[in-house]
Formats: structure tokens, C-alpha cells, sequence
């Protein structure tokens, strides 16, 4: 009898599940993509009426920024929110839609501004008609500097929208991207009312790392944003930025992974909140042990439980996470083992139990992958990640599977 036990014990240990908590019994079923071929970059939002996806389609060096809305049957026709031949196209800087409470949906992309590699800008348009018109492009940052303006997470805000960027205007000579300029990477905050008028723009934090994507959401205190630090000593540990009664509180880390790197790792955080429920991860490679975890806060940010680990044996980072309705939370993560890569899921929970791992589809180990996305809305997740067919061909792909 005990070397039964000690065997189901060895068992569970192996397969990274807790006694306490019940298998995942996840089940996704693909769903046909809106896009078309030479397609990548997805990112999925999700507001009242559902869950939007958005996208971009290359046709020679055309850009296309597009989006669906979910529907009871699949994705709606998709539309083209706008297009440009001087576009910043990156694996790792992606676009995005979003509706806001309004039914006004507001969209960002990259634009270049000047022919160094990493001048461009981060424009932003509006359509109050379900997407058949967009307003001109418009920019929340007025430095005026040919310097990079990326990496930016758009929430809806009282009854406008908020948005945090990576914003190198400090870098002027050009060459900064990789840490190696003058000046140091920033990030800022803007805000912008009902008819789309900016009332508001500052900075954050005014030492960040130089292309790790950001991540934002809302509590019931406020915007909370989420970006990786740059110390002097080269430690890229994750903070979070908090606003408390109409300000923003100081930074700080979330955990102190403690994590010298001097380089930028791009692999950003993820966030998802409800009321004072907070759910943040992250990727980290101390020591050269690539790891992901999750945390959770239940005072909207100010404090987090202690880390727990998301990924198996190993991961590329490329985080996900989002709350589910009972309160714990879906972690997404490039798993890397082997020399084998998988996008993966698992429920994990805040006392600490996690789930065993869902894949959800292999892919390429490289940045062709891109970051894969996840949204929950309406008793249903929906996956959207960018597969790399024979010849280097790029395709978004999604599926969805009831929530258990």
C-alpha cells in the first residue's frame, strides 16, 4: 500500500499536477482563421460584446492591419483598419484593436519616421462605425524625435482609453535600441477622453528595458501597467506601475528575480485583472534557466503572493495569462524542451495548484512564432498564435475550447 502511494506521489510530481487540484480538462477545437496567407502578429482583446482579433498581412512591402469580431458561428469578415508601406512590422511589436465600452473601436500600429531601423511611432485611429471608417492617425507622444515609440497596451479608461508605450525619445542618437546609445529607454502613459481628445501624457518609469513588450489592464483602483525594469547593475526584473486615485504610485518589482542580463531578453509580462484581483507572469533566465512563472494579487497590485512556477521542463517565455471566472487564472507559455516547441496552457490557481499542461498547437522555436494570444470571454477561450509553414510561409491560426 505504501509503495502504491509513493508511486501515485512520484506520478503526480512528474506530471506537475497538485493532489489537491483536478486535471485541466481542456479541449480546443480549431476554428477557421479570418486571415489570409503571409499572415502574423495576431492579438486578441476583449471587451462587453466579446472578444476582438487583429492581425497583419504582408503583400509585398505592403502592411495591412486587420480584425474580426468572434461570432456564435466563427469570425466576422474581416476589415482592414489601415494600411502603409513605411510600416514598423516586427515579431515581437504588435498592433492591436480594441472596442471600448462606447462601442468605439481604437486601434495602434507602428509607422516609421525617419530611415534608421528602430525610428518609428505609434499611431493610433478610431471608428465609431464598427470598423467601416477610421478617423486619421493620430500619435500620444510629442517629443518630436526620430527615436523608437513601441511596445503599447491600450485599456479602456473611464470613458476614454489609456495607453502605456516604450518611448526612446532620451536615446536621440539613434543607435539606443540595443542599450548601447546615449539616454535610456522610458515608458509612458496617455490618456485620452470620450471624443478622443489626449488630456493626459507623463512617464512612468525613466529607465527601462529597451524592447520587452509592456502589458496593461484595469482594477477597481485604476490602470495598472506592467514592464520590465532596467537597474543600473543590468538587473531586468518585472514591475508594475499602479494609479491610486487618479495618480500613479511608484514602481516596483513584482518579485525580485534578480535576473543580469545586458541585453534585452524581449519577453515582456502579461496582466489580467477583475475588481482588486490581479494576475500577472513573467519570464526569467537566471542563472540560464529559462523560467516562467505567475503571481497573483487580491489589492489590485499594490502586493503579490509569492511566485509560482508555469512552465515544465523549460520555455521560451512569450507569457500569456488571464483571470477565469472562478478565480484562477489560464497560463499560456512557449514550451522549448528538447529542442521541440509547443504553445501550451494550464489553470493554475492561487493557492499554488496547477493543472497538467494543454498543448495547444507545436510550432517553430523562433521568432517566426511570434508571442501566441489568449482571451476569455463569454464561457469560452480563444487561442491565436502565427504558424510557419514549409518555405517560411506565415499563418495566423486560432481555435477555441469551452472553459471546464
Amino acid at each position: 500500500m505504501r509503495f502504491a502511494i509513493a508511486l501515485l506521489v512520484a506520478a503526480l510530481a512528474a506530471a506537475h499536477v497538485d493532489a489537491r487540484q483536478a486535471p485541466f480538462a481542456l479541449a480546443p477545437q480549431a476554428m477557421p482563421s479570418p486571415a489570409s496567407g503571409n499572415s502574423a502578429q495576431p492579438q486578441l482583446s476583449v471587451s462587453s460584446r466579446g472578444i476582438l482579433l487583429s492581425w497583419i498581412e504582408r503583400s509585398g512591402d505592403l502592411a495591412t492591419l486587420k480584425f474580426a469580431e468572434r461570432t456564435a458561428t466563427g469570425w466576422s469578415a474581416p476589415r482592414a483598419i489601415a494600411s502603409g508601406r513605411n510600416w514598423f512590422v516586427n515579431w515581437a511589436d504588435v498592433p492591436s484593436a480594441l472596442r471600448l465600452p462606447s462601442g468605439a473601436i481604437v486601434a495602434h500600429w507602428l509607422q516609421k519616421s525617419a530611415a534608421s531601423t528602430y525610428a518609428y511611432d505609434v499611431r493610433l485611429s478610431y471608428s465609431t462605425d464598427d470598423g467601416k471608417t477610421w478617423s486619421p492617425s493620430f500619435t500620444p507622444h510629442h517629443d518630436g524625435t526620430n527615436t523608437e515609440h513601441g511596445f503599447a497596451s491600450i485599456v479602456p479608461l473611464a470613458d476614454g482609453f489609456g495607453l502605456v508605450w516604450l518611448d526612446g525619445r532620451n536615446m536621440v542618437d539613434g543607435g539606443g535600441h540595443d542599450g548601447h546609445g546615449k539616454g535610456a529607454m522610458t515608458v509612458r502613459f496617455a490618456r485620452f477622453d470620450k471624443s478622443f481628445k489626449q488630456v493626459d501624457e507623463s512617464e512612468l518609469d525613466a529607465r527601462v528595458c529597451e524592447c520587452c513588450p509592456t502589458a496593461a489592464a484595469v482594477t477597481s483602483e485604476g490602470m495598472i501597467a506592467a514592464y520590465r525594469n532596467r537597474g543600473d547593475d543590468e538587473t531586468r526584473d518585472n514591475y508594475v506601475a499602479r494609479m491610486v486615485n487618479g495618480k500613479w504610485a511608484a514602481p516596483q518589482a513584482v518579485f525580485n528575480d534578480n535576473w543580469k542580463i545586458a541585453a534585452c531578453p524581449v519577453n515582456g509580462p502579461s496582466l489580467s485583472a477583475k475588481g482588486n484581483t490581479v494576475a500577472m507572469s513573467w519570464f526569467t533566465a537566471k542563472d540560464d534557466q529559462p523560467r516562467a512563472f505567475a503571481a497573483f494579487s487580491a489589492d489590485a497590485g499594490k502586493t503579490f503572493a509569492a511566485p509560482i512556477r508555469v512552465d515544465d521542463a523549460g520555455t521560451l517565455g512569450r507569457v500569456a495569462i488571464q483571470l477565469l471566472p472562478n478565480g484562477s487564472a489560464l497560463a499560456t507559455w512557449i514550451e522549448f524542451a528538447d529542442q521541440k516547441a509547443s504553445f501550451r496552457a494550464r489553470r493554475i490557481n492561487p493557492n499554488g495548484t496547477r493543472s497538467a499542461p494543454v498543448t495547444i498547437s507545436t510550432m517553430a522555436g523562433s521568432r517566426a512564432s511570434g508571442y501566441p494570444r489568449t482571451a476569455v470571454a463569454n464561457g469560452e477561450i480563444v487561442f491565436a498564435w502565427t504558424e510557419a509553414g514549409e518555405g517560411g510561409a506565415l499563418q495566423v491560426r486560432t481555435s477555441v475550447a469551452r472553459i471546464p
